[in-house]
């Protein structure tokens, strides 16, 4: 009875063939679907190109990929990607491959998730959310792109430069969709006549680059209580070259310039770069300050591609060898480089290098081996009789100061900075209050404020508020 139950039917050849190619589907990509279906072609049989962008390029990406889309007329999907290798990301060549066949350390195969962005705050009222894991799907008629962006990342080992990814149906095509973003970005850049302050990051396992915005304070030129002969050359050289660029251009005259400010501590170069700064405001200003210079390849990248730009680089000395312990030729890598840095700009490139520092015999040895490369040295001095009463007057705004308290004054603060005056007038408005006498100083004040900073504060108070040249009384 048992051999009449009807028997299940012999799976034939084409069943069999059927079964495997619906499995074979199944475990097919999720992302060489997507791309077969957006090309009506293979995609493992199209060309990809990649190129890579610096991590402070990712805002201008973001803004270039964007007005592309919407200004060609595109029809565009973003699609997000996740997992990839944990050093490099994921490629497009990564998203075709089943995940058995991925190479790599760590991480995981590649699939589709939820796009990733990274908001980039430029300041206190514009974030750009920038796409740093997703794929753009996008055409115009026949015309198909697919883009991969894999952003800089500061998880784990850091990858520092944007990647960008280009599938078209033929080499020229993806050639051509990148300089089209290459000229956008150059368009749209958002460092652009700004004020650019480049830091060195230590986050995760290698270090990388921090790009703040800022606004410079505005500095009035009376606030700079310099010699006026001076001041005028310093904005001749400077205020000057940028107003007459096109003519000096035009004649033949490089614009690429070194200004070298140096002098004692507290006699005002910094305030007297941002006052130069200020005053071109057209231009864009990169700030290095400290360690900050181990990034000069990044920001004469920068400066080049932002130009007319200005480059300041406080307390230079720091990146120089001690004069005790340098050779002749005063060879400290980074001062190298930052010469090698000016030598790498065309001589009709526009960037000012605005250097300070309180030891020029520091930066000497190197700079005369390679002249040229600063145009200008100016010693902003430590004041004289007339720069110390105008100071007095400066600091002593808001105070009921009397003239003839100042006279004795004058003559004892010879050879004290500018910084010195500023806080002895603070300590003299403090004695002032503390005796009941509101803004009103006077000269007991003052003559207190001073014994308490010359002498009473001993040696290093007077190092820290520049009164090294100091003629005690």
């Amino acid at each position: 009875m048992d051999n009449d139950k009807p028997q299940p039917p012999t799976p034939s050849l084409t069943d069999l063939m059927g079964a495997m190619a619906a499995a074979q589907a199944a475990q097919e990509p999720f992302f060489l679907g997507r791309l077969r279906g957006h090309f009506g072609a293979d995609p493992r049989t199209l060309p990809v190109v990649a190129e890579e962008f610096p991590a402070s390029d990712h805002p201008n990406f973001q803004l270039a990929i964007e007005t592309h889309l919407r200004d060609g007329g595109f029809t565009s999907e973003l699609l997000g990607v996740s997992g990839g290798d944990m050093f490099r990301g994921v490629s497009l060549p990564d998203l075709l491959s089943p995940p058995s066949a991925m190479p790599g350390i760590g991480g995981a195969p590649p699939s589709q998730g939820p796009v990733q962005y990274r908001n980039v705050h430029l300041d206190e009222e514009r974030v750009i959310a920038c796409v740093v894991g997703g794929i753009y799907l996008f055409g115009h008629g026949g015309d198909r792109l697919a883009l991969l962006v894999r952003g800089p990342s500061d998880a784990g080992f850091r990858r520092s430069q944007l990647t960008v990814e280009v599938m078209a149906t033929d080499n020229e095509r993806a050639q051509r969709l990148l300089a089209e973003l290459r000229v956008l970005m150059r368009r749209l850049n958002v460092y652009r006549s700004r004020v650019v302050i480049l830091s060195e990051t230590t986050d995760g396992f290698s270090p990388g680059t921090k790009i703040e915005l800022q606004s410079l304070p505005r500095i009035e030129r009376d606030a700079l209580i310099l010699p006026e002969a001076l001041l005028a050359r310093l904005e001749r050289s400077t205020v000057g070259f940028s107003r007459h660029r096109q003519t000096l251009l035009a004649s033949g005259r490089h614009l690429k310039r070194g200004l070298l400010l140096y002098g004692p501590p507290g006699t005002g170069k910094t305030l007297t770069a941002m006052y130069l700064a200020g005053q071109m405001r057209e231009r864009t200003t990169l700030l290095l300050t400290g360690l900050g210079v181990k990034l000069l390849k990044e920001a004469c990248a920068m400066a080049r591609s932002l130009q007319p730009s200005l480059v300041v680089l406080e307390d230079v000395d720091i990146i120089a060898q001690d004069r005790d312990t340098a050779d002749a030729s005063c060879r400290s890598p980074l001062l190298f480089d930052l010469l090698n840095q000016m030598d790498g700009l065309a001589e009709d490139t526009d960037v000012i290098f605005l250097l300070t520092t309180n030891r020029p015999q520091a930066l000497e040895p190197a700079l005369a081996a390679r002249p040229g490369r600063i145009d200008l040295a100016v010693e902003i001095p430590l004041p004289d009789d007339d720069c110390r009463r105008k100071l007095l007057a400066l600091y002593g705004r808001g105070l009921s100061l009397r003239g003839d308290d100042l006279a004795p004054l004058i003559a004892r603060t010879e050879g004290v900075s500018a910084a010195f005056i500023r806080e002895l007038l603070r300590r003299a408005a403090l004695f002032a209050a503390d005796a009941g006498r509101g803004t009103a100083v006077g000269e007991e004040h003052l003559k207190e404020a001073l014994h308490e900073l010359l002498v009473d504060g001993g040696p290093l108070t007077r190092s820290l508020l520049g009164a090294h040249a100091h003629r005690s009384s």
